[in-house]
């Protein structure tokens, strides 16, 4: 059930240490009722229109941005150890890192649009995650889990909560670092994301039910890494 739309206008304004956004002249505020202010004018921005497309009732589930806002203000910020021992636990069991043995055109796709980014992740964070074939994780170096665990506990909660949403959607911690440094973008991660089942459904088809999940996974996916991008302005 949504909530009846209490304003007229939603804007960006100026804040102390960033930008706010305005209902009316009202500040808007967490469900924890912190006041809402982005590093950037361009998040802030887009949070207003969020705000401002909202029709007589208020679809609280579908503001994307404004959630994830709401995420790092009120969940991550008082206390960031949870959140990044969550998201760097991906490092064990990383999308990028389990190959197929066959088909050999499959693994192919996959060390194709994978490796890359595993050869990035050890340039950037000194970080060389172990490919192995098959689905069972396997051991990874501590050093690379540490160098990785490091990287994650660097961001401030707002880039934590924009990681989170893309590291949930795809199976990914290094495709999630990859978006928030801007090594890829959120087209380029979801392709890499859904490698897999894109496969599977070119051999054997797709499912209405599969389409729909899909869809909320890719949106998420790609609303996270907008997040992230409008976070560097």
């Amino acid at each position: 059930m949504g909530v009846k739309r209490w304003y007229k206008t939603a804007s960006a304004v100026e804040a102390a240490g960033g930008w706010g956004v305005a209902l009316d002249a009202k500040p808007l505020h967490t469900p924890r009722r912190t006041r809402v202010v982005a590093p950037t004018r361009a998040l802030a921005e887009a949070l207003a229109a969020e705000w401002q497309e909202q029709g007589e009732t208020i679809a609280l589930h579908a503001m994307r941005l404004t959630r994830l806002v709401a995420t790092a203000l009120d969940r991550i910020a008082p206390d960031p150890g949870p959140a990044v021992a969550e998201i760097a636990g991906y490092a064990a069991t990383d999308l990028l890192c389990h190959r197929a043995g066959v088909p050999a055109e499959l693994r192919r796709r996959q060390d194709a649009a994978w490796q890359p980014i595993l050869d990035w992740a050890a340039a950037r964070y000194g970080a060389r995650l172990v490919a192995v074939e098959g689905v069972m994780p396997a051991a990874q170096p501590a050093a690379a889990v540490a160098a990785l665990g490091a990287a994650v506990a660097a961001l401030d909660a707002m880039r934590l909560a924009g990681l989170h949403g893309v590291v949930a959607a795809s199976g990914s911690l290094l495709l999630g670092l990859a978006v928030v440094e801007a090594r890829l973008d959120a087209a380029s991660a979801w392709q890499a994301a859904d490698l897999d089942e894109a496969w599977q459904r070119a051999q054997w088809g797709d499912d209405p039910l599969a389409v729909k999940r899909r869809a909320e996974v890719e949106a998420d996916l790609r609303m996270a890494a907008r997040f992230l991008a409008l976070l560097r302005g």
